[in-house]
């Protein structure tokens, strides 16, 4: 993996634990995602016409991927309206990288050398070290954390190898977006419609933050799974462990333990690993 993929990797680390904050600290969690998704739907709206449209050979993974990214939205903001973020972002993020590349190898013929595998490896027990810190998480939450790690996997999978057949990156992750956000507005404007357009008017600058972030996320991975096999993008993509225990502490003045910092750089040695492999 060469350096440039290896920074932009990191870049979508740094933003995609951003929008998870952002969804952590609103007061209505599943409102706040749907604030983000809506925002992300109308930026892919501003772009799509300016790019060409996805090979026709890609929509079927679209279809597949906004079913599950519509499942992931709705159960990030589940759990984190009930457990601790700096113990079930770890889970949902740690156990992922396992999955893809168990599937990656078995099924998808993909080959990793034995430094990526190790780094893989190191990452996972990293991320995986933090969740059994201390929490005021409740049980369901950490059940709801590991239910969603195997939905990541799912949609990293089938994007990882719908993105390569699309010819266009931005566009493929556009379209995502795009059709992910509708049934969720959909769902909000039915539902709550009151409720849901004052939490937007009062909370719409931190939506443009979370949208602009998980497009941009979400984006620079994909592109890079086109230069980098995909599990190697997933395990180190998942350095936003990293970034998200720092916000976590900073901003959402979560308790920083000691395990948590040991854990931190248990993953950044992991990050290593990938790079040199």
């Amino acid at each position: 993996m060469n350096l440039d993929v290896f920074a932009i990797i990191l870049l979508g680390a740094l933003l995609h634990a951003t929008w998870n904050a952002v969804v952590k600290g609103g007061s209505d969690k599943l409102l706040t995602t749907c604030t983000i998704t809506c925002v992300a739907s109308l930026i892919a709206v501003a772009t799509l016409p300016f790019l060409e449209l996805p090979a026709k050979e890609s929509w079927p993974f679209i279809g597949a991927s906004v079913v599950l990214q519509v499942v992931y939205f709705v159960m990030v903001a589940s759990t984190y309206r009930i457990a601790d973020m700096s113990q079930t972002y770890p889970i949902m993020r740690g156990t992922a990288p396992l999955l893809v590349a168990a599937v990656s190898v078995c099924l998808l013929s993909e080959s990793l050398s034995a430094l990526a595998w190790l780094g893989i490896a190191v990452i996972s027990l990293g991320i995986l070290s933090m969740a059994v810190a201390p929490s005021t998480g409740q049980r369901k939450g950490v059940i709801l954390a590991l239910i969603n790690a195997g939905v990541i996997a799912g949609y990293t999978l089938i994007d990882g190898l719908g993105v390569r057949k699309s010819g266009a990156p931005a566009a493929y992750t556009l379209w995502i977006f795009l059709l992910t956000g509708l049934p969720l507005a959909a769902w909000a404007l039915t539902t709550r419609r009151a409720v849901f357009c004052d939490y937007v008017t009062r909370n719409w600058r931190l939506g443009v933050v979370g949208g602009a972030g998980t497009i941009a996320s979400y984006g620079l991975a994909l592109w890079a799974m086109t230069a980098a096999p995909i599990a190697t993008v997933s395990a180190l993509r998942e350095t936003s462990i990293l970034f998200g225990v720092l916000i976590s502490a900073l901003v959402l003045k979560e308790h920083l333990t000691r395990v948590r910092v040991v854990a931190a750089c248990i993953i950044a040695a992991g990050a290593m690993l990938l790079r040199l492999g």
